[in-house]
C-alpha cells in the first residue's frame, strides 16, 4: 500500500505535487492547508485524511481535528500538525508511524520502533528550505517512507 504524506500546502497546491501523489493509495495531509479545494484536488487521486494546522483557522479545515489516527494497510498511523503537540507514546500504543509537518524541514527518523515522517512543505517556498513531499510504504516486511523533492 502507498500513503502520500503532504503538508504545510498554505492554499498552493503544485501541479507537481499532484503527480507525485499519483499512484497513492490513501493520501494524508498534516494541516496548514490553507484552502478546502486543495482537499478536494486531493480526494480526486485518492482516498484522504487530514488534520488542521495552526493556520487552518477558517474554512471547513478549521473544523479538521488536531490529530487522527488512521488504520491503513493493517498499521496505525498517527497524524497531527506540529510534532511537539504529541501527547501519546507511539510505541506504547503500537504505532508503525508518526506523521506531522508544521516545521516544513523534510525528515524521516525511526525512534523505539516508530517511523517519524515530516514530509515538508508542498505549498509556498519557506527561506531556503526543500518544496517537498513523502511516500510511505507499507509492506509485508513493515513500514518505509521516503521524501520526494518537487523544487
Amino acid at each position: 500500500m502507498i500513503v502520500g504524506l503532504i503538508s504545510d500546502t498554505h492554499g498552493l497546491l503544485r501541479p507537481q505535487a499532484l503527480a507525485a501523489l499519483r499512484g497513492s493509495d490513501l493520501i494524508l495531509h498534516a494541516g496548514d492547508i490553507g484552502d478546502a479545494a486543495i482537499l478536494e484536488q486531493l480526494a480526486a487521486i485518492a482516498p484522504i485524511h487530514a488534520v488542521r494546522g495552526n493556520n487552518d483557522t477558517e474554512g471547513p479545515e478549521a473544523a479538521l481535528p488536531e490529530t487522527l489516527l488512521v488504520e491503513a494497510g493493517g498499521r496505525r498511523l498517527y497524524l497531527l500538525h506540529d510534532l511537539k503537540e504529541l501527547r501519546v507514546n507511539p510505541a506504547a500504543e503500537r504505532m508503525a508511524a508518526v506523521i506531522s509537518g508544521h516545521s516544513h524541514r523534510p525528515k524521516i527518523e525511526t525512534r523505539q520502533g516508530v517511523l517519524y515522517v515530516n514530509p515538508g512543505s508542498a505549498g509556498p517556498r519557506r527561506f531556503s528550505l526543500p518544496i517537498a513531499l513523502a511516500r510511505m510504504t507499507l509492506g509485508p516486511s513493515g513500514v518505509e517512507a521516503e521524501i520526494v523533492t518537487l523544487a
